[in-house]
């Protein structure tokens, strides 16, 4: 039976899709693993890999195109399977399986106790984000029989944002693995199983799971899929033996379609072995003699084509918006319509700032920028000011008791937003060092949702363009937002002299439902104080 495949809503604010691009075309046989499609969301684009295993009877969306979350993909199934009523109604669920591998499903009814053996731990499937329902096992980093610490990560879970570390908050002895390398399972699922050394774990390991409503596998599924996962590891998944290159299929799936050879890729996953993420965050090094003299004449006949019509000829093209764009515009225009902005700008002496920053910068190994400086304060003035550091909610204004600075920064589609967790406890260099790390990997496109979300307050600088004074539209559901524009050589007046000074103006936009005039004044005073003594925010 078919397995019809839906847009799938790759972040918590995803509504719609693009497919950017078919990594597969009907007709292709389709493992469980195998990367379908590049999915452009309102935050990144992003690989979309399949659960499934079959031929690809149907592509739904083409690339290029957009479609609301849930509409029909693709359908797997078996090859010529007949598939117009699919077509015509698409009444099958995405989660169909094949009747000859159907799984007998047993719903624990919230009667049936089981009795936990003392000092052991049931560990189900954790929701590691907020839009959680299922997750895959990527790796398992401790097998059964290995000695487990608190602390210690235990596997790498793929959740519907990124792939993450799980870590054990017990120590004993892994009993059981419940959900092998591979294998997606529900929430709360039975994930594993930690004890003292040779306890019967028997009756825990038919059934348990933490919700009274969930549903497991029947025990010969289980077993089934156990051994085809077990063969499966031993065969491609067990580290280097005799100079054979051990690799999962997911990882030598994207290494081929990227045509990286898997000789010169380090593994991090167990013994060695090659995981998806050493694929994607391997670079090839690249020498120049490496480059055709036909490709370098290319790039620079590309370089020269017309971009505009002749003169006196009238003409437009049009661009498909982006969904970073789309979800930019939507919004900033609910902001905008909602939150009643208003603006409050200060002049800040840089004097000492410039001094401050140019001995900072004469230390080995350091680097700091204006903008730096200006999160800082920002920071600090905020653990002043909490009225500030607030999100409104027709109900209640919520207090925020940490300090999430987020940092806008451009990138070729529109604008992100990284976040710096914490920020006030951060020193200048590690904020330099994080806001650095996190603006090029945001233009490479290789933020995780989680670094691009929970911000308390925003800065945005277009002083290095050379803006001297702007206003932003507030990041909701923050409460203000800082523009901070260019520092500028003026006359100044300094004990009744006119001098040579160099200042700098920054800007902040409130939300009056949250901010009055007042407060959003005295966060300014305080924040020029920073400024203008840098030394204090050393303390």
């Amino acid at each position: 039976m078919a397995t019809v495949i839906n847009m799938p809503r790759l972040s918590d604010t995803m509504e719609e899709g693009v497919v950017a691009k078919w990594l597969v075309k009907k007709g292709d046989k389709i493992s469980e693993g195998d990367i379908l499609a590049e999915i452009e969301t309102d935050k990144a684009t992003m690989e979309f890999e399949s659960f499934y295993e079959g031929t690809l009877l149907h592509i739904g969306i083409e690339e290029g195109e957009t479609a609301p979350v849930d509409q029909l993909l693709a359908i797997i199934g078996e090859e010529n399977e007949d598939i117009s009523g699919l077509l015509n109604g698409n009444a099958v669920p995405s989660a169909s399986v094949p009747k000859e591998e159907s799984v007998e499903e047993t719903s624990l009814v919230s009667n049936e106790v089981t009795t936990i053996p003392e000092g052991v731990e049931v560990i189900t499937m954790p929701r590691l984000s907020d839009t959680m329902e299922e997750g895959t096992v990527a790796t398992w980093l401790k097998k059964v029989g290995d000695t487990v610490e608190e602390g210690d990560i235990l596997a790498e879970i793929e959740t519907d944002k990124a792939t993450m570390e799980f870590e054990s908050f017990y120590n004993g002895t892994l009993l059981h693995i419940g959900i092998e390398e591979g294998q997606t399972a529900p929430v709360d699922v039975l994930l594993a199983i930690i004890g003292p050394a040779g306890t019967d774990i028997s009756g825990l390991k038919d059934g348990v799971s933490v919700s009274t409503t969930s549903t497991v596998k029947n025990e010969t599924t289980i077993k089934k899929e156990e051994q085809v996962s077990t063969e499966s590891n031993t065969s491609e998944s067990s580290g280097v033996r005799g100079g054979r290159i051990f690799v999962s299929p997911l990882a030598k799936k994207i290494a081929a379609d990227k045509g990286i050879d898997l000789s010169k890729v380090t593994g991090t996953g167990e013994n060695g072995r090659i995981v998806k993420k050493d694929i994607e965050s391997f670079t090839p090094s690249i020498k120049v003699e490496d480059v055709p003299e036909s490709k370098t004449k290319e790039i620079a006949v590309f370089s020269q084509i017309q971009t505009f019509t002749p003169a006196g000829e009238e003409s437009f093209e049009e661009v498909k918006n982006s969904q970073m764009r789309k979800a930019i515009a939507k919004s900033l225009s609910g902001s905008k319509f909602t939150a009643p902005h208003y603006y409050l700008t200060i002049e800040v002496d840089m004097q000492n700032a410039m001094a401050s920053r140019k001995n900072i910068n004469a230390l080995p190994d350091t680097k700091v920028s204006f903008n730096d400086m200006v999160v800082k304060a920002c920071a600090m003035a905020l653990r002043k000011h909490p009225q500030v550091n607030t999100q409104w909610t027709d109900a209640v204004t919520k207090y925020a008791k940490h300090i999430n600075v987020g940092v806008a920064v451009a990138v070729p589609d529109g604008l992100v937003v990284p976040v710096l967790p914490f920020a006030d406890h951060m020193s200048l260099t590690q904020i330099g060092t994080k806001v650095k790390d996190l603006a090029v990997r945001a233009r490479d496109k290789k933020l995780t949702p989680q670094e691009m979300s929970g911000s308390t307050f925003t800065v945005s600088n277009l002083g290095m363009f050379g803006i001297q004074e702007f206003t932003s539209i507030i990041n909701q559901p923050n409460s203000a937002i800082l523009s901070v524009g260019a520092i500028v050589e003026k006359p100044v007046v300094k004990n009744s002299q006119v001098v040579v000074g160099n200042t700098m103006k920054v800007t902040l936009a409130c939300d009056h439902r949250t901010v009055d005039g007042a407060t959003g004044a005295q966060f300014l005073q305080t924040l020029k104080q920073y400024l203008e003594n840098p030394v204090t925010m050393l303390a």
